[in-house]
């Protein structure tokens, strides 16, 4: 009965140390698959308010995998299937939600529908 004790927890071990070898490295899990792409432009976002619109517009553009404004840089981030939409597409989307994307300056009438804080005129906050 000494001897099963040992050996049983020795057979534990050999099981889970060859079940880590077995999982993949971060490395490999960072890796994007075939025909996506990351796009990166800068925005005239100045709150969170103008981070939630933009993520949810960009969410509803077809490819897009995921979009991420950091508000401080105002640089939306958007990983998006290659086959679906462009770059282009993708800051003429923002254009239309009130927001400048790049080179390409806000649509009027959206940026006239956006709450006083989140224009560009206002203060940085």
């Amino acid at each position: 009965m000494k001897f099963l004790l040992p050996l049983s927890l020795s057979f534990l071990s050999l099981l889970s140390i060859s079940a880590t070898a077995q999982t993949p490295t971060p490395a490999a899990a960072q890796t994007s698959p075939k025909g996506t792409a990351t796009a990166k432009f800068k925005t005239s976002a100045v709150c969170d308010m103008c981070k939630a619109r933009i993520e949810k517009s960009l969410a509803y553009e077809k490819g897009v995998q995921s979009a991420v404004l950091d508000v401080p840089t105002q640089i939306v981030t958007v990983t998006y299937k290659t086959d679906k939409t462009t770059p282009a597409a993708l800051r003429t989307a923002v254009q239309k939600t009130g927001y400048d994307a790049d080179d390409l300056t806000a649509d009027t009438r959206a940026y006239n529908r956006l709450p006083d804080c989140c224009k560009k005129t206002n203060a940085v906050h």
